[in-house]
């Protein structure tokens, strides 16, 4: 067998796509080599395309099964809050897209939990804690709350969706630095100088960040939930998971690849990470083979700075990936001149309206989420 092969033998041996290739490529799955006589292109190791198709092909035990199901598998919760089908993400049955149009972060927050009528608001809200950052200042206001409010076990489902409401808006303020009065993306927008458009802008990039159905931040979300831990404390463990480069993170890699390309040009420095079978942060989903619509709906709404325009442009020839929501969220912040963190601070705001709609609907169930592990380590008495 050959060591290497080119993109039309591995798409062939796995039966898939050029984005699914690339796609295993990013995580590591299938190694990735500059091809010799042309350095935009790529060879990929045959070992490893005969290894995935091996393990594609055979049948897999319950035990495999389940395994696999964390990572971009199977669903393994029931859930009524959201869903991806056909490309397309749905809050409770309707169009996230649809919905960043016109509504707010409050209105779908409501519409996540299952909630109708009115908008609910929680306590008085008190001076967000202090801290250098607005990350900061977030994981400090919610590690306060965690220590302080009542298990969520138990509790009235009208008192939860007014704590929830009452914690949104504690992250939102916390994000501007003080107490504000309005819709979240207006208090945001006040705190960063924006005009209308620029409002508009964050509105949207709210809604459609709002819930991505059992992401990494959500399970860990549901996971303290289960134990009855307070809509506070669900909330804490949500945002450390969100903290992480590979997810709430995954903007900062955006921005060093836009570095690149402003060092080196975008036709470089894509070739150049070809070359070294490196991931193309800002491109590619492996819940849209044919496009992120949340990025989609976002990048239409505003002119994207010339660098990420040619970017995006190298990116797609070479690869054929789409960019995702992180790209649009870098291509935003710059256009807007925001902080330099503004894509997390709005990741985390608007999130965490689909945590507590999980965290509620978790509770609901009275189950604790408690996986088993399968032991690989050392047999006991050997």
């Amino acid at each position: 067998m050959a060591e290497w092969i080119d993109a039309e033998q591995a798409m062939a041996a796995l039966g898939v796509r050029a984005q699914t290739l690339y796609a295993y490529v990013s995580r590591g799955r299938v190694g990735a080599t500059a091809h010799p006589d042309d350095p935009r292109r790529s060879l990929y190791r045959a070992s490893d395309v005969a290894a995935l198709a091996a393990k594609k092909a055979r049948g897999r035990r319950a035990a495999d099964v389940a395994a696999e199901a964390i990572a971009w598998g199977e669903p393994v919760l029931p859930s009524a809050i959201t869903t991806v089908e056909g490309g397309r993400l749905f809050y409770r049955g309707q169009d996230a897209v649809d919905l960043a149009r016109m509504h707010s972060l409050e209105q779908v927050a409501r519409l996540l939990r299952g909630g109708h009528g009115a908008p609910l608001t929680g306590p008085e809200p008190k001076k967000p804690k202090k801290g250098e950052t607005p990350r900061a200042r977030l994981f400090s206001t919610l590690a306060a709350r965690a220590g302080i409010d009542p298990p969520a076990r138990g509790r009235a489902p009208l008192a939860l969706a007014m704590e929830a409401a009452g914690l949104l808006e504690a992250a939102a303020d916390a994000v501007a630095g003080a107490i504000g009065g309005g819709p979240i993306h207006q208090r945001l927008a006040d705190a960063w100088a924006l005009d209308a458009h620029g409002a508009d802008l964050v509105r949207r990039a709210l809604v459609l960040l709002a819930d991505h159905e059992l992401n990494a931040s959500t399970f860990a979300v549901r996971v303290a939930a289960s134990t009855g831990a307070s809509l506070a404390a669900a909330s804490l463990a949500g945002l450390a998971a969100l903290s992480g480069p590979l997810h709430g993170g995954m903007a900062a890699r955006v921005e060093m690849f836009v570095d690149e390309a402003e060092r080196r040009g975008p036709a470089r420095a894509v070739a150049e990470r070809l070359a070294q079978g490196s991931a193309m942060p800002g491109f590619g989903h492996p819940l849209y083979p044919d496009g992120d619509p949340r990025a989609a709906a976002l990048l239409g709404a505003f002119k994207v700075p010339a660098v990420l325009a040619q970017l995006r442009a190298e990116t797609e020839a070479a690869t054929g990936l789409l960019p995702n929501i992180d790209f649009a969220l870098v291509g935003m912040s710059r256009t807007l001149a925001l902080p330099a963190d503004a894509p997390f601070s709005l990741f985390a705001v608007g999130r965490m309206a689909g945590w507590h709609a999980h965290a509620i609907e978790q509770l609901q169930t009275g189950k604790l989420i408690r996986p088993r592990a399968r032991y690989v380590g050392v047999r006991p008495g050997a």
